[in-house]
């Protein structure tokens, strides 16, 4: 006897709303941790100028401070990628933790103006598409 297999479910057009934005986080932070043991020189430079703005002495960070900035900066962004890359699986696959998830991260994108605000919101409109609801309750 074979067990009786449910007709897969076709996914919805506005499923790409959620999928499309988070690949492209996906790969804007991942060329950001490429780019990441590369900017420890900025770091000072920009402390310096802005402590030339502001009339303040200009400070400096030393090498050990710089590291330990750069490896917490790698681990968060490390982090941030792996919870994009799971969300956009879990979205596809139609679980509703994921659909939750790319709410979460939509909102708090609309803060990083004017790109993370169009993708924010493009995601919104996704996740709170009937279709979309409908296909993420499974």
């Amino acid at each position: 006897m074979s067990s009786p297999v449910a007709p897969p479910t076709r996914r919805p057009p506005r499923l790409a709303f959620l999928t499309v934005p988070l690949m492209i986080g996906l790969i804007y932070n991942a060329i950001s941790l490429l780019t990441l043991p590369f900017s420890g020189d900025t770091l000072n430079t920009l402390l310096g100028e802005l402590g030339a703005a502001s009339g303040q002495p200009p400070v400096t960070l030393s090498q050990a401070q710089i590291m330990t900035v750069l490896w917490l900066s790698f681990f968060l962004t490390a982090g941030l990628i792996l919870l994009l890359y799971f969300t956009r699986r879990a979205v596809l696959e139609g679980r509703s933790w994921g659909r939750v998830a790319s709410i979460v991260i939509a909102v708090l994108s609309l803060l990083l103006f004017p790109v993370g605000t169009v993708l924010g919101i493009i995601m919104l409109i996704g996740a709170f598409d009937r279709d979309v609801q409908a296909y993420t309750r499974r």
